[in-house]
């Protein structure tokens, strides 16, 4: 792991593509730009990993899709959250929020030198 980016955790990816959608449609380079955006660059998604985790959730129900034109014009497949998928963000952020304060407190744990 570089100190620029950080790698993704396995199953990540899913909490928080369905997070990017909870505002409104997106498209999937918008998804990824507001990913990178909102970590201020620390996560950046390759593309293949985001559209084959867009196909696996809408595949699950997670996600309706649609067609239409980008802010620039071009045919773009707009993803947003199915009721499915906005029950899957609150369970997975629950589930992810018990997660990280778990490894936080290991973190912060203080260490006993000699401790075997």
């Amino acid at each position: 792991m570089s100190d620029d980016t950080l790698n993704l955790l396995q199953g990540t990816l899913d909490i928080l593509v369905l997070k990017a959608l909870a505002a409104g449609p997106q498209h999937g380079y918008g998804v990824a730009r507001w990913i990178r955006d909102t970590t201020d660059d620390a996560l950046q998604i390759e593309e293949g990993a985001l559209y084959t985790a867009l196909h696996r959730m809408e595949k699950r129900g997670w996600l309706a899709s649609e067609w239409g034109l980008s802010e620039n014009n071009r045919k773009a497949k707009f993803y947003s959250l199915s009721t499915a998928g906005r029950r899957e963000l609150e369970t997975g952020a629950r589930s992810w929020s018990r997660y990280a304060e778990a490894v936080f407190k290991v973190l912060r744990a203080p260490v006993e030198e000699g401790a075997s």
